[in-house]
Parts: structure tokens; sequence; C-alpha cells
């Protein structure tokens, strides 16, 4: 055999090593391991995907597809979520427009190998006016009561595709409701003798549970954080939050606070956190915060800015 030819194998059999080095661990990365015999499910975002490990525990091996720090929106999968979706058991989405990608995930599953949940289903009912198209308003995980019948229709996934462990599938969700039932309480207590009963939010996530609990929601922009309010609209909003002595204007973790900031300072108001719960932040996570930690800070800012008794 010429020299050139042994050269040529050699040189060949090199590239196809260093290819396996980079390609296995990747694939490794995004496709889940079937090894552990842990369910797999993969969650459209935060909310979800907590309700869902709180209910599979140990069973499941649960991945969320908008990453951290991202608000979920307008996110699109890459190509290590369209095959982690690919492999999962089960797939949980929200509904009612929040994702975008929703439609061609249910269209492209085979049903025989995956269960699609929209936790949403029959639970989004707000329809909101946002550039001259009714649209509906998502953001049912805000109030617990809504999330506690989002936790039955995840629970009811679990135990259609695993219904060997569907008891403790059960138990969990029992768990996990009665929290909720205990947040909302919470909430009636702690918003019931208010001075105020009108929020300013940076974007219209918190409809859903200001309708709960007797309060008004106004917001710089739309049922999106990434929609730009018009010079009336915020003419507008200044208005009102003067004419109101509105003292707080509301700015998220992930997204700009500029907006709310611009109100704060034509206005005289400050700016305050509340929580839509799109998402937590890498420092959020590594905090330690969660669903409950989040609800609960986000009540304490508003009897805060609605000047609530104890």
């Amino acid at each position: 055999m010429k020299r050139t030819t042994i050269t040529t194998i050699f040189i060949g059999a090199i590239v196809i090593i260093i290819a396996l080095i980079i390609i296995i661990p990747w694939r490794e990365a995004v496709v889940p391991s079937q090894e552990s015999g842990r369910l797999t499910v993969t969650a459209s975002f935060y909310p979800l995907a907590f309700f869902a490990q709180e209910i599979g525990g140990n069973f499941a091996d649960v991945a969320t597809i908008t990453p951290a720090g991202i608000e979920p929106h307008d996110y699109e999968p890459t190509t290590q979520d369209l095959i982690r979706i690919e492999q999962s058991k089960l797939i949980i989405l929200n509904g009612g427009g929040l994702e975008a990608w929703g439609d061609s995930v249910l269209q492209n599953t085979d049903p025989k190998m995956t269960k699609v949940v929209s936790a949403g289903e029959g639970l989004i009912d707000r329809q909101m006016v946002e550039g001259g198209e009714t649209i509906l308003d998502p953001h049912i995980w805000l109030a617990p009561m809504f999330a506690e019948k989002m936790v039955d229709a995840i629970m009811n996934g679990f135990v259609d595709v695993d219904p060997v462990n569907a008891d403790t599938y059960r138990a969990n969700a029992n768990i996990l409701k009665q929290k909720l039932v205990n947040l909302d309480i919470h909430y009636r207590q702690g918003l019931k003798r208010c001075a105020s009963d009108s929020i300013v939010t940076v974007h219209s996530a918190f409809g859903y549970l200001a309708a709960e609990y007797g309060l008004k929601q106004l917001s710089i922009t739309g049922v999106s954080p990434d929609a730009e309010p018009s010079l009336k609209q915020i003419d507008d909003l200044v208005k009102f939050v003067r004419s109101n002595n509105i003292r707080y204007i509301f700015f998220e973790s992930l997204t700009s606070p500029k907006l709310a900031q611009v109100i704060a300072e034509e206005t005289g108001a400050q700016t305050l956190s509340l929580n839509p719960l799109e998402g937590l932040t890498k420092n959020e996570i590594n905090a330690g915060k969660d669903y409950f930690t989040a609800m609960d800070e986000n009540l304490a800012h508003l009897q805060i800015a609605l000047e609530c008794a104890p």
C-alpha cells in the first residue's frame, strides 16, 4: 500500500474520532437518558416545570424549554430543544398563545409516543384588545386557584403515561394543591384591607390575579412585555397615576425596568418588583427561589404598594 494511501486513511480516522468526541457529549446533553427509568417530561416554561417536578418527584426527569432568565412569549426552541421534545413521553404547554411554537409541536408529535397536555385548556378566558386585535391573556398561573386546576391537568397527564405510579402522582398533586389553597388564603387575607385597589405593571400579566382579589390592573405594555407603548398610552398612564395617587410602579426581573422608571420619574412614584413568574433568573435559582417564595414576595410587595393593613 502506498504511503499516501496510508496517510489518507490515518487522517480520515482521526477526523472521524474527533467528530465522535464532539457529537457524542452534545447528544448526551440534550437527549434524555433512558437508563434511569424515569419519565421524560418537558415543560414549556418555569411554572409548568415546577408543578411537573413537584408531581413527578423521583419518577420524573423534568426539563424546561425556555432557559433561565428568558421570558417565554417570543422564545423559539433550539435544535437541542426539539430533540428533547421528540424524546419526551409527556410535554406540558400552557396554551392561550403563550407558546408561539406550540401548534407546530402538536402537529408534529405522535400521540402514540408522546402525550401533550395543555394545562390552561378550558381556563384561559380573559380577552384583551391589543393592536386592534382581540387576544387571550394566558397568565393563569399567577392566580393560585387557577394554578390548582392546572396541577390537576398535569397530574392527569402523568397518570395517563405512567399508570403504574398513579398513586404517587395523585398524592404529590394533592400536597401541591393544598399549598396553593393555603397561598390563596394568604392572598385573600393579605389584600382584604388596602387603601388602594389599583396596580400599574409593565405588561398585562396580572389580570387573573387582580380579578381574583378585587384589584384593577393597568399596564404600560400589553400581554407581551416586548410590545412598545405609544406616547398617548404613556401620557394616559401618567395622568392616571397622578389622579389616583399611585405610589408604586411595578417592574419585572426578566425585562428592562426603563419603562417603569420613566413613569415613576414623571409622576414622583417609586418602583417595586412584581414577578410574573414567566421564568426565574439564574441568581434567583441559585438563591433557592421557587414558585411559592416568589408568590409570597409578590404578596408582600402588593401590600406595600396598596398600603394594606396587617
